[in-house]
């Protein structure tokens, strides 16, 4: 994609490129800052939400630069409808390029200046089945969290009164109808009135988080690629779905490590005077979809004892040698780049076998 934004050679010998327009994004009023084919600042605008569109229709091709941010990938989808070429810029990036006082003319200028520049990855601009698959899993992970707030906020009341449950949503489903029923326990009518009400929620919770899993499986069951990220080892229904909803077609990455490094499973570094010092992971891009990446690593590695095959072999060597925690990063770095080849290169997953077997 970026290939498109270098200067491209005329027929007479010449440079030339096109013009760039960073634009910020907001909900009423866009801010937008000009670079001509010369690299040269040339005019900064205002544009209400409704004047953008039909502003941009009216200018030749040009390209368009913008953070990825909220409704970004809804403007970026509309802008290419009219010709224009849409980059996507992780604002993270962009902030290295903003000088001067904060302002919305300026964080225009910066997404300008940071497209221009042309070192920056671009965000590939999301479809509305890669946006569906998206939300789905927002709207899945809301519900679980709520429910996980619900059973600590309710198990730490109880404690208060004496009473203490096991961890988990089953312990408390399961008991709490008796502890209602109870009328030796100490609880008071308010307090069973309160947690009546509590346990209706919890039920609400657990079917509608039922439901959601029920249509991912669904879903996993019917998408090739989801079907081919199912034979990696630690990959389920919901690992499948949250590392296909994350990286997308996986052409925005040249290797599998680069995969790696935007989801911040790479060693960071604090290198200086030609010593090399790699310390912990970065922990860079989207931390649900590496904490699921990450249990699912945790999964494999509590069942590779006494196994043979290759990556068995190699995770358990490196558990002996770094530890148990350090074994199931390394683990998840290695079955991300699996992913990426089997996403970006339309391949399946085939386990090497040791010779001896």
């Amino acid at each position: 994609m970026m290939d498109k934004i270098q200067p491209k050679s005329t027929e007479g010998g010449t440079m030339s490129a096109l013009k760039i327009i960073g634009i910020d994004l907001a909900k009423t009023n866009f801010y937008l800052f000009i670079i001509n084919e010369l690299g040269k600042p040339t005019e900064k605008i205002k544009l209400t939400r409704t004047r953008l569109l039909n502003w941009l229709a009216q200018k030749p091709q040009t390209i368009v630069a913008m953070e990825a941010c909220g409704a970004s990938h809804h403007w970026a989808c509309e802008i290419k409808k009219l010709g224009h070429q849409v980059v996507l810029l992780p604002a993270q990036h962009v902030r290295a390029y903003q000088r001067r006082q904060k302002n919305d003319y300026n964080d225009a200028q910066a997404i300008a200046e940071a497209c221009q520049h042309g070192a920056i990855r671009p965000v590939p601009v999301k479809t509305l089945e890669q946006q569906d698959l998206q939300t789905f899993l927002k709207m899945r992970q809301l519900v679980s969290m709520e429910r996980t707030q619900l059973i600590n906020h309710v198990r730490g009341l109880l404690a208060e009164y004496g009473i203490v449950l096991n961890k988990g949503a089953t312990e408390l489903r399961q008991k709490l109808p008796a502890l209602l029923e109870d009328a030796e326990n100490g609880l008071t009518d308010v307090m069973r009135a309160l947690l009546h009400r509590q346990l209706i929620r919890l039920t609400a919770l657990g079917d509608e988080l039922e439901w959601y899993n029920s249509e991912q499986k669904k879903y996993v069951r019917h998408d090739p690629v989801c079907q081919r990220l199912l034979e990696i080892p630690g990959f389920g229904p919901l690992v499948s779905q949250a590392i296909k909803s994350w990286m997308g077609d996986g052409k925005q990455f040249n290797r599998g490590r680069d995969a790696s490094a935007a989801l911040g499973l790479v060693p960071r570094q604090f290198s200086t005077g030609g010593k090399q010092v790699l310390l912990g992971i970065t922990k860079r891009g989207n931390a649900w979809v590496r904490s699921m990446l990450i249990h699912g690593s945790r999964a494999v590695l509590f069942r590779t004892g006494g196994k043979t095959d290759p990556l068995s072999v190699w995770v358990n060597r490196i558990r002996e040698k770094r530890g148990f925690n350090r074994a199931v990063v390394a683990l998840a770095n290695k079955l991300l780049r699996i992913a990426w080849v089997i996403i970006a290169r339309h391949e399946v997953y085939t386990p090497v076998m040791m010779k001896n077997q």
